[in-house]
């Protein structure tokens, strides 16, 4: 159970760090007034419905950018480590082997 609460929190903590990742972002754009944003946002009759619209897109991605980058990012080298590299049936190893290139003419 114990490692069950550790990686939900471990989840929660990348969550917060897509939210805050989106409030910066939002701010980034209304203070820059990117591509005229805020001036379509402030001339709407409610600029509440769109500034939310715009947070909630934002929170959905960047917090998934986030938590899938966090999981992705953890190993598992505990359990299984490092193998050698594979072998061909015959028992060769693959290898990088330097090719001379002639420019074409």
């Amino acid at each position: 159970m114990n490692r069950d609460r550790e990686l939900v929190l471990f989840l929660v903590r990348h969550w917060l760090v897509g939210a805050a990742a989106t409030v910066v972002v939002v701010a980034a754009l209304f203070a820059t007034d990117l591509a005229g944003i805020r001036g379509l946002v402030m001339e709407s009759p409610n600029p509440v419905l769109p500034t939310v619209m715009l947070l909630f897109g934002f929170l959905v991605t960047l917090t998934s950018a986030s938590m899938g980058a966090a999981i992705m990012s953890l190993g598992d080298t505990d359990r299984h480590p490092p193998q050698r590299p594979h072998r061909a049936p015959s028992g060769a190893i693959p290898a990088l082997v330097p090719v001379v290139v002639r420019p074409r003419r």
